[in-house]
């Protein structure tokens, strides 16, 4: 432990993420983990680090904090308000934290869920081989007003470091892979499917996201005899009124509703960072066309380093610019004149 960050001012879905714990489904623990795990890709490009570093995820909302020795961090996914003491700060970059400054970050103006990294990562004690809260499992747990948490090695300088997020904070279009019980659907109302655009309802969390559509709902009377069995995230789960539920990171590991289809995990971060109205639509794909694209998604997080460059900052918004020597580099100039 290299130093610690304290939480004065916690928001309603604050908690530490990070890539999950993959391999404890049979145990009856989902993989849980970051909701948005791209943003947490991009936070490690932004400060050079493993993307299995753990990050304070924010729903809806950030908080107030702040650090007791100087660190680094990056700022990525949903779009949120943020200042350091006062000094707007740039999303989607890297930034110094000074010792003692105040780091504030409010509400997600594009997006739902906000991550907060820092040059280290947080280094709580992992369980099951995570530091991720999993609510639903009993691991962990929201982080409240007062919480001190401590920050590992940081083996990188650079900040001032910006990259263009990968877009999928408004809705769109999600590639579906069809399920064990989409022939239970009759074909009529499959392409009714493909041809709603359903809107994300108010009501939704880690574990799942209501799907809203004018209409009637997506029925099936092959549902009624599908026995309980494993579900993943991702997974369009149809009840019994025939509204369609996403799953997501921290979803169960057994469900009884038919599902119509799931989502590819590259399309999964839209479903999680849309706001309630925000506007979805679903396409079935192959096979072959599902692997295309999720190649194509692991090659673009592997290349995201390659896509960081310097932040153009306004000097009126760098409490450090005095740092810059910029006086002195003015110097230097006129000597070579």
């Amino acid at each position: 432990m290299t130093g610690t960050v304290t939480i004065r001012k916690a928001g309603p879905g604050l908690s530490l993420q990070d890539m999950g714990r993959p391999g404890y489904l049979v145990h009856g623990v989902s993989r849980g983990g970051a909701a948005d795990p791209l943003a947490l890709a991009e936070g490690a490009a932004l400060l050079s680090q493993s993307p299995d570093a753990a990050a304070l995820e924010m729903a809806g909302m950030g908080g107030e904090f702040t650090a007791d020795r100087d660190l680094r961090i990056a700022l990525t996914g949903a779009d949120m308000r943020a200042t350091m003491d006062g000094a707007p700060l740039v999303s989607n970059a890297s930034h110094s934290w000074p010792e003692g400054a105040v780091l504030s970050i409010g509400a997600a103006r594009l997006g739902t869920y906000g991550y907060l990294h820092v040059g280290g990562g947080f280094v709580t004690p992992k369980r099951l081989g995570s530091r991720s809260a999993h609510l639903g499992a009993g691991l962990g747990t929201l982080l409240d007003d007062g919480e001190t948490l401590p920050v590992g090695t940081d083996a990188g300088k650079t900040t001032g470091q910006v990259l263009t997020p990968d877009p999928r904070f408004d809705g769109g279009a999600l590639r579906v892979l069809p399920s064990l019980q989409t022939d239970f659907f009759p074909a009529d109302v499959l392409e009714r499917f493909e041809a709603t655009e359903f809107h994300r309802d108010i009501r939704g969390n880690r574990m799942g996201a209501r799907m809203n559509s004018d209409g009637p709902g997506f029925l099936t009377d092959g549902g009624l005899s599908v026995l309980s069995e494993v579900i993943v995230p991702g997974d369009i789960q149809v009840t019994g009124d025939g509204t369609p539920f996403v799953l997501l990171a921290e979803c169960q590991t057994t469900g009884g509703y038919p599902r119509i289809g799931t989502v590819l995990p590259c399309d999964l971060p839209k479903v999680a960072q849309a706001q309630p109205g925000a506007g979805l639509r679903f396409h079935f794909v192959t096979l072959e066309q599902a692997i295309e694209a999720e190649t194509r998604a692991r090659d673009a997080v592997k290349g995201l380093r390659s896509k960081v460059h310097p932040l153009i900052r306004d000097p009126r918004d760098m409490p450090d610019l005095l740092s810059y020597q910029l006086i002195s580099g003015a110097i230097a100039g006129n000597e070579e004149i």
